[in-house]
């Protein structure tokens, strides 16, 4: 892979159909831009559809040509997530991409509609419920297809607590952001694992995860909003300001994952430039724990009993 590999590199996406979560601001903003601009169809899955309309018209404004649709999704909400599915079944499109981008960092502990820890709600059981309801779509339409899982590099501090997933005896906003960035990479392991064991005549469906780095985004801020921290907002401003690149750069893995010919079902991609924090996106080697195979399975089996969604995929063990 070329080290300057960027948005000019993408493949052309016309006639493609792309679902990105959390399309409305930072990263998922920008990688919605980048695939309007390579010719793919948009859908837009955002909590807020009024900010998701605004998003829309801004990128129209850059891509007058662009194809989007906006659809309704709140990840901490499993009849959104349900209403979302069968909405998009209702349009009769094919699915090429699933981008499972949305998530909440380091907020003061909630509970979603269906009472899970938010971060762990959203950011892995909305997305594991929602690719689990969009699959047969992802494996209907002809060709290859992928489903793109966005972590961050501070899973590499997370540790599953299968006793407490929902830090009801004890939660740290770190370490529940942490366990549930790990989730993820876990997640898009197993998935490819067990799409590895489906029928010769399945569509090749490929999962992979990946990394923005440090980006610019109102992901960070949400925490001390939240918490009434003006401190903690100020330092995070100042330390997105000198640390963090543009949501445009962090959006390159997610990109890459998405559109590479030489990304396989497997990998997981991140920016290869200072600490991993930015840069051009590359193949990395992710945590030791995201790889063991037995903590997967176990995460899968509670992700589907906590979500009420089954996969008609074989366990590979």
């Amino acid at each position: 892979m070329s080290q300057s590999w960027d948005v000019s590199s993408m493949p052309d996406q016309s006639g493609k159909t792309v679902v990105v979560t959390g399309a409305n601001s930072g990263v998922g903003l920008a990688a919605t831009r980048a695939f309007a601009r390579k010719g793919a169809h948009v859908v837009m899955a955002c909590r807020s559809v009024e900010r998701a309309e605004s998003a829309k018209a801004d990128v129209r404004e850059d891509v007058p040509a662009a194809s989007l649709t906006v659809g309704e999704l709140d990840l901490a909400d499993l009849d959104s997530v349900r209403a979302f599915a069968a909405w998009f079944e209702a349009q009769d499109l094919p699915l090429h991409v699933l981008c499972n981008n949305a998530g909440v960092m380091a907020i003061p502990r909630r509970e979603t509609a269906d009472g899970f820890e938010r971060q762990f709600g959203v950011n892995h059981l909305g997305h594991f419920a929602l690719t689990g309801l969009l699959l047969p779509h992802l494996r209907e339409t002809p060709g290859e297809t992928r489903v793109v899982t966005q972590s961050s590099g501070v899973h590499e501090r997370g540790r599953i607590d299968f006793d407490d997933l929902h830090g009801e005896a004890s939660y740290d906003k770190w370490e529940a952001y942490a366990q549930s960035k790990l989730a993820n990479v876990l997640f898009a392991y197993e998935l490819d694992r067990r799409l590895g064991g489906g029928d010769a005549d399945d569509a090749d469906v490929r999962s992979v995860a990946c990394h923005p780095g440090y980006a610019d985004t109102n992901l960070q801020r949400r925490g001390p909003e939240m918490s009434g921290s003006r401190l903690r907002l100020l330092l995070m401003k100042v330390a997105n300001a000198t640390l963090g690149q543009s949501p445009a750069a962090g959006a390159l893995p997610l990109l890459y994952a998405a559109t590479d010919p030489a990304v396989d079902g497997g990998d997981y991609v991140g920016p290869g430039g200072f600490m991993n924090m930015r840069g051009h996106p590359e193949k990395q080697r992710s945590s030791d724990r995201s790889y063991d195979e037995s903590t997967a399975r176990r995460l899968w089996e509670a992700s589907s009993a906590a979500t009420g969604v089954t996969y008609s995929l074989s366990d590979p063990a």
